[in-house]
């Protein structure tokens, strides 16, 4: 991928691919829980809860690290024409891609510290993408 088409997006665009990526994202969690809830009938089991957690987290960690294996851009991203690349401006393998959502769980469960780094970040990079080697760029073509 060569520099000339790509741009760092600004921050309403990337928020309002995070808000997007959230309802599809939901979506996703709906279609999981309710296949969930078939198989595991019994929600007061004391093993339901934290199997359940840890299902709907390799559930999003499957849907996230796909797509960004599979062409860099989820479904939001597609639609905000964004791409996750390394910082070489190459794919995604998932070793990165592993890495980078499990740092971005991080962030979030540390009070989003992941995402608010942008606004400190000198190329407004989230936080999960400047220890994974990552970064999200515009496409401009």
């Amino acid at each position: 991928m060569s520099e000339s088409v790509i741009s760092v997006p600004g921050f309403w665009r990337r928020f309002v691919c995070l808000l997007y990526e959230a309802l599809i994202l939901l979506a996703v969690i709906f279609i999981a829980s309710f296949i969930f809830h078939l198989i595991f009938r019994d929600p007061q089991a004391t093993y339901f809860r934290p199997l359940y957690q840890f299902y709907l987290l390799v559930v999003m960690g499957y849907y996230f690290i796909w797509f960004w294996t599979h062409g860099g851009q989820t479904l939001a991203m597609q639609t905000w024409k964004m791409r996750v690349v390394t910082t070489e401006y190459k794919k995604l393998d998932e070793r990165k891609a592993m890495i980078r959502y499990l740092l971005a769980v991080t962030g979030i469960l540390f009070l989003g510290i992941g995402f608010f780094w942008a606004f400190v970040d000198r190329e407004h990079q989230f936080l999960h993408d400047r220890l994974a080697g990552t970064r999200i760029v515009k496409i401009n073509g």
